[in-house]
């Protein structure tokens, strides 16, 4: 009995270990035809969005059954691996959540609850940064950065 639950010990830490690796490994080997529906889910529609340079955009979505905004950032055209980010914050309720590393072809998701709160987003792909500040609220103007590092 003893022996068994080792296994199934052992099974799950392999599972666990398999998954956060494909997880990770998933962002940094996506296919070309990459959109913001495949990174954040079927559920996610685009609400909004801002290209990073001519390298690629970033991508805020919304999903008005759970209230969550995903962002993710993809590539125009994927290959070598850059640095590139991604992340989300919503001021109101101090909830951020990111990504960041060596990705060939996207970063995200990253999911945070935004219903009836404005929200800041943004990313980069290699060395272009871009922001989006009071974003998708009718209450404040819309602010967006280009930053070239």
């Amino acid at each position: 009995m003893g022996s068994m639950r080792n296994i199934a010990v052992a099974g799950a830490l392999g599972a666990l270990v398999v998954g956060a690796m494909a997880v990770s490994g998933t962002a940094a080997s996506a296919a070309p035809n990459v959109t913001p529906q495949r990174v954040c889910g079927s559920a996610y529609k685009t609400v909004n969005s801002v290209a990073v340079g001519s390298l690629g955009t970033v991508y805020l979505t919304y999903n008005s059954s759970n209230g969550k905004n995903c962002v993710a950032t993809i590539r125009a055209n994927p290959g070598t691996a850059k640095d590139m980010s991604t992340y989300v914050y919503v001021p109101d309720t101090d909830e951020w959540a990111g990504d960041s590393g060596t990705y060939t072809s996207y970063a995200g998701p990253a999911y945070v609850y935004g219903k009836g709160h404005c929200v800041s987003w943004g990313g980069n792909i290699a060395n272009v940064y871009v922001s989006v500040d009071n974003s998708n609220c009718a209450a404040r103007q819309e602010h967006r950065v280009t930053e070239i590092r």
